[in-house]
């Protein structure tokens, strides 16, 4: 059952990463709350997916995929956007490359460069050009899904790890230079939440036990648990909080 929490009708939102996990779940929530929501990813099929299910429930979304790894791509999603809607209000930037998991010494250049230009680079550009349409219509919000290992390196996820702290200081840095245009960004920092992103961490159960014994409730957390954040922080009620990194570990916020 759906709760009107914010009122964000009128709002057209992105949403990166949004064909399943913390990125579906988002999506479906700045719906309820009246967004049209642009649900995206790399393939179609996942979004379109995503995009039938809000509207059969009432809400109002599209399906765009877009690589943001990829340049041509992101400029792509960008076009349409303006031609089609002409401003952008909510961008979230959800999307990730699948972690390399092993040890640092071991990371190849492949895995090295496919993080970075997802994670870091696609990150970027992403709030580049959404920023830039904000600018021009009065402002808006943008939210980044970091990580806790942007804080505290995870065990055999070194890369990964590097690029999200990365994303937290990149956060900051658009935050403080774009608040003049009354853009607001902000950062998600999950902790272990169970989604087929993070399934690796899940099979290790000397990793998972210790992840879970650092964890204040001492469980990992769902997907659903991590939309309310950003739903809070792309609303209104937060029209003062910018720059700030949100710390969701295993349901306990920081």
């Amino acid at each position: 059952m759906s709760t009107k929490l914010f009122d964000l009708n009128g709002k057209i939102a992105l949403v990166t990463g949004a064909s399943r996990g913390i990125g579906e779940e988002i999506a479906k929530l700045l719906a309820e709350q009246g967004a049209h929501v642009i649900v995206s990813s790399r393939k179609i099929d996942g979004c379109q997916a995503v995009a039938d299910a809000i509207n059969e429930a009432g809400g109002s979304a599209e399906a765009f995929a877009c690589h943001i790894g990829e340049m041509a791509q992101i400029e792509a999603i960008f076009e349409h956007i303006k031609s089609t809607h002409g401003k952008l209000d909510i961008l979230v930037n959800n999307a990730a490359a699948n972690p390399y998991f092993g040890h640092i010494l071991d990371t190849p250049v492949s895995a090295f460069d496919k993080t970075v230009d997802v994670n870091l680079r696609g990150y970027f550009y992403m709030s580049v050009e959404g920023a830039k349409l904000m600018r021009d219509n009065g402002g808006g919000a943008i939210v980044n899904t970091a990580s806790i290992n942007g804080l505290s390196p995870g065990p055999m996820q070194g890369i990964y790890s590097i690029s999200k702290a990365a994303v937290i200081s990149m956060t900051k840095s658009f935050a403080m230079e774009c608040a003049e245009f009354n853009v607001r960004v902000n950062a998600l920092l999950p902790g272990l939440t169970k989604t087929k992103f993070a399934g690796a961490l899940f099979q290790q159960e000397e990793i998972y036990n210790s992840a879970i014994a650092q964890i204040p409730m001492h469980r990992h957390a769902e997907p659903q648990e991590m939309a309310g954040t950003v739903l809070y922080l792309v609303s209104d009620a937060s029209s003062y909080v910018t720059g700030e990194c949100v710390v969701v570990d295993g349901g306990f916020t920081i």
